[in-house]
């Protein structure tokens, strides 16, 4: 966690040359160290002053803007120094040098965010929109990142969760009354809100998942069964040899991720072991985590052979049925005289040789395509732990209504404390320092 004592430093524009790189001070200090480096300049709160920028003998480093911004009225509230100096990375990390001879400490990812987040300017879901607006591949991902930045995600999760709060407290006064019947103690006004904040959370949640596929693209899981070619697959449309292949079945045994572009579509491709009925110890946990990873995936390729295309085509209609959209592939048509009567089972193909794969490249954009469509009209983008979070919370408040049909108010208030802090993940008002730290490095280092 941040030492809210230190005064830290990073270069805040991107790698590479440009008209104009910044420097970024934040901390106690930092007016003071970026006075030094301005030859004693004084800088004046939101006042650009042009100044030189000198080292410790008091040669010229570069010229350029000085801009302060005095605490609590800063990107992290703390007192915020941009020091705006042409932008070559020799004469940035100068810069930097020299802030750090004058006592600033190099700045960890995603630092400068923290900070914010923990002075109250944001709350960790807006913290989270500050990367993926920076990271936003088009004006639509930019759109909905600046509409979670500005906060419309944190409302409507704040406005359950006081909901959720406001109802566990009736559940634990009316706990002290237990020998009345609920009805008596207000029961029908509560399950009535209770339903209430249990749709206003699905559509929350439906929201939230248009967001999520917005930031992270389309998820596909490549199922199938053994030796018939998933890994060559991936290899294919991948362009390079990123999974182990043999002829020897069960040999991939974990799950391979990898992230790839096709024709614009983002997807991110998980092999999986082959789904079968035996196996050791090993490939069976493989196969397990390949039918957990079937549950969150937006898409399947299910890949059969195709000089066998019902062989396991019956179990493997049951372990994509909760997928939204399962596309059928017969690998290894090339060594099929003539695959078009099989055509109707799926869409041929030879990771092999090539042959087929411009037209499935054609049914993952247009699936994209549809699934753009839908997310274009979320309201904010997401990520992949909110969407888990909003999930946990949907499940203690079916958990709570159960509970308050049976009157059984104990187990309705537990539920209720659970989905309210499941919610509180998303904003960080209830978060562990292992989750923090594993958001914040993934930002940029002078973000």
């Amino acid at each position: 966690m941040t030492d809210a004592r230190d005064t830290i430093v990073a270069i805040a524009t991107a790698p590479g040359a440009g008209g104009v790189g910044i420097v970024r001070l934040s901390g106690p200090r930092a007016r003071a160290i970026a006075r030094e480096v301005c030859a004693g300049k004084p800088l004046r709160p939101r006042l650009a002053r042009h100044v030189r920028f000198v080292d410790a003998d008091g040669a010229t480093i570069d010229d350029g803007i000085a801009l302060h911004f005095r605490a609590p009225a800063s990107y992290t509230g703390e007192d915020v120094v941009e020091l705006q100096a042409h932008g070559s990375r020799a004469v940035l990390q100068l810069l930097v040098q020299r802030c750090q001879a004058l006592g600033a400490r190099g700045a960890r990812p995603g630092e400068f965010s923290e900070r914010a987040f923990l002075s109250g300017k944001l709350d960790l879901a807006q913290a989270e929109a500050v990367a993926d607006l920076i990271a936003a591949g088009d004006a639509t991902a930019a759109r909905a990142a600046r509409r979670a930045l500005d906060g419309e995600f944190s409302r409507r999760s704040d406005a359950i969760a006081a909901e959720l709060l406001a109802l566990r407290v009736h559940v634990e006064a009316a706990i002290d009354f237990a020998d009345e019947p609920l009805d008596t103690l207000g029961g029908g006004p509560l399950r009535r809100r209770l339903d209430a904040a249990i749709d206003a959370l699905d559509a929350l949640l439906a929201d939230a998942e248009r967001g999520r596929k917005l930031r992270d693209g389309l998820h596909a899981v490549i199922v199938g069964p053994p030796n018939v070619g998933k890994s060559s697959l991936l290899n294919a449309l991948a362009g390079s040899d990123r999974a182990i292949v043999t002829d020897i079945a069960g040999t991939t045994r974990d799950l391979l991720r990898e992230t790839i572009r096709i024709d614009g579509v983002e997807l991110t491709l998980v092999d999986t072991a082959g789904l079968r009925e035996s196996g050791d110890v090993i490939e069976r946990e493989g196969m397990r985590r390949a039918r957990a990873e079937l549950a969150s995936a937006d898409l399947a390729l299910v890949v059969l052979d195709a000089r066998a295309p019902d062989a396991g085509r019956a179990e493997l209609q049951a372990a994509v049925a909760g997928v939204p959209t399962p596309l059928w592939l017969l690998n290894k048509s090339d060594l099929v005289e003539d695959a078009a009567p099989a055509a109707a089972a799926g869409l041929p193909v030879s990771a092999r040789t090539g042959a087929g794969l411009d037209q499935l490249h054609e049914r993952l954009r247009a699936l994209w395509q549809g699934q753009a469509a839908d997310a274009a009209g979320g309201a904010f983008t997401a990520r992949g732990r909110h969407v888990d979070a909003l999930r946990r919370a949907a499940t203690e408040l079916l958990a709570a209504r159960q509970a308050l049909a049976t009157e059984s108010l104990d187990l309705a208030a537990e539920a209720l404390r659970a989905g309210h802090d499941a919610l509180g993940e998303i904003t960080g008002r209830v978060a562990p320092d292992d989750l923090l730290g594993h958001i914040f490095s993934s930002f940029c280092i002078g973000k």
